[in-house]
């Protein structure tokens, strides 16, 4: 393979001389190389995804992209200092970066690593192609922040145990027609860019006004055909590129709300459905935009009439030995295996909401009879309970759904946590409470979810679990990260004279999350 090598990127020999490509990596390496050569690609995206699960992405040459697969890509380690509002939350130039990582100290380049086998050419943009990267340190160790790598190393866990990891995804978002002019109804400023007018200069800085919007297709109309034809050249556009990409919808739906869609995809493994669900979301984002639409991953936009969104977590252990669904039973809607599963998702509630519900916005989705859960238990069929078994005796389909999380998480870290919860719960043999068999909104016994990110955080900070399957060092950044978002928030409603609790949506909550996600 041309490695491209004098292309001026990364370290000459980096991946080879750190060992971080496997042999059939390479070979594949070298077949994604001759397919940029003969598609004659002007462009490939380098992309890395970030703590929140957010695309970084360099745009390279041909010969700088195939130089990547030998040298890696100096990426600036200045994205890990970049809270949901792209603000620095620490200080940067501290030792240790400001998060006691030495590597990180002097605001230096990581190295990313591209993977051959998520190579893919973007249908919307001319004559590119497009890279997920592994993100290490200079000296070869991998980013300790570097959610995919996580991943990997819960995956690999799982398999010392005889299982893998089957993920189903089933995500909602919202489309909407910026207009320009006044943003939001909230924050009174102007909308730039794609997004109509222009942008004042002190509208522009951390974090500027949300984009003004209209409605793009009314709701309140579940799941009704004319509705669904209405927004179909959008969708038809978003499933066209879907399907390029490898990533064909299994349905797409007009849901409860105006212009919210609920995508659902077949089952697939743990690492390939998180980095599914990162492409799926960054490839909806840049489709509806090239078509003058906006579209938002954020669970709760604070404007009239609009419904919250989730992400289902569908999810399984297959048997190495046999490849058999393991939480299947001929007797019951959960085998052993599946029903300790359960067990272990809900002793784990709490501390991992941070990485499944990650904004202050999510826990506003948290309401009675909301579709969304408010308490910590279980259902057969059940879609008011924070976890639903889907399945029957004989039913070699059945699985849990985890019905908490938002949009907006990391998929990485959101199916890391569920894993490692599920998977505790496996190993230990726990038993879970009796299912809820009425109402789970009226359900006695049951404790509340966490009501904000702050109570969420303050249980994950606290937990000796996570610390120990992810490590102190993820977890402590994870809480630093999230405490300064906090804050930041607090400080603004409380400038507002705004509750910090309750149903209400903030300014601050627009501006952070509505464009961002």
């Amino acid at each position: 393979m041309n490695t491209g090598a004098d292309a001026g990127v990364g370290q000459p020999g980096f991946v080879e001389r750190h060992g971080l490509l496997s042999e059939t990596a390479v070979v594949l390496a070298g077949e994604v190389a001759e397919r940029i050569l003969t598609h004659r690609l002007r462009t490939v995206r380098l992309a890395v995804a970030d703590q929140h699960g957010i695309l970084r992405a360099r745009a390279l040459s041909p010969e700088a992209a195939i130089a990547a697969f030998s040298n890696g890509l100096d990426l600036s380690g200045a994205i890990y200092s970049l809270d949901t509002g792209n603000n620095v939350f620490v200080p940067p130039f501290a030792a240790g970066g400001g998060f006691g990582i030495a590597e990180f100290t002097g605001f230096p380049d990581i190295v990313a690593v591209p993977d051959p086998a998520t190579f893919q050419i973007l249908p919307w943009a001319d004559g590119t192609g497009w890279l997920l990267c592994d993100a290490y340190f200079a000296n070869g160790q991998p980013v300790p922040l570097d959610g995919r790598g996580l991943l990997r190393r819960q995956l690999a866990g799982l398999r010392e145990h005889g299982f893998d990891l089957t993920v189903g995804l089933e995500i909602e978002f919202s489309i909407f027609v910026p207009s320009g002019g006044q943003s939001g109804g909230l924050s009174g400023g102007l909308s730039g860019g794609l997004f109509g007018g222009p942008l004042a200069p002190e509208n522009a800085g951390f974090t500027p006004p949300a984009p003004a919007v209209s409605i793009f297709e009314r709701g309140y109309q579940f799941l009704s055909e004319t509705r669904l034809d209405s927004m179909a050249g959008i969708l038809d556009g978003l499933r066209d590129a879907l399907w390029a990409l490898g990533l064909p919808p299994r349905s797409m739906e007009d849901e409860w709300g105006p212009g919210q869609v609920e995508v659902t995809f077949a089952p697939m493994s743990g690492l390939a459905a998180a980095d599914a669900a990162v492409l799926f979301r960054s490839a909806v984002k840049q489709v509806c935009q090239r078509r003058g639409l906006l579209a938002t991953f954020m669970s709760r936009p604070g404007l009239a009439n609009i419904t919250s969104s989730g992400w289902h977590l569908h999810q399984s252990l297959t048997s190495l030995a046999d490849g058999a669904n393991a939480f299947a039973s001929a007797s019951g809607p959960l085998s052993e295996t599946g029903l300790s599963y359960v067990a272990g998702l809900l002793e784990h509630t709490a501390a991992s909401l941070p990485f499944a519900v990650p904004t202050v916005n999510g826990y506003k989705r948290f309401r009675p009879y909301s579709f969304a859960p408010d308490r910590v238990g279980w259902a057969i069929e059940n879609r008011g309970a924070l976890v639903r078994v889907q399945g029957s005796a004989g039913d070699a389909s059945s699985h849990v759904e985890y019905r908490a999380g938002e949009p907006a998480a990391n998929p990485y870290l959101y199916i890391a946590s569920s894993l490692a919860a599920g998977l505790d719960g496996v190993t230990r043999g726990l038993t879970p409470p009796p299912p809820v068999d009425a109402d789970p909104y009226a359900a006695q016994g049951l404790a509340p979810l966490p009501g904000s990110l702050a109570a969420a955080v303050t249980s994950l900070d606290g937990d000796s679990f996570y610390r120990g399957a992810f490590g102190d060092t993820l977890v402590d950044y994870l809480v630093m990260m999230k405490r300064a978002e906090i804050a930041r928030y607090e400080a603004s409603v409380g400038a507002a004279g705004a509750a910090e609790s309750g149903d209400e949506v903030s300014d601050w909550e627009m501006r952070e999350y509505f464009e961002f996600f």
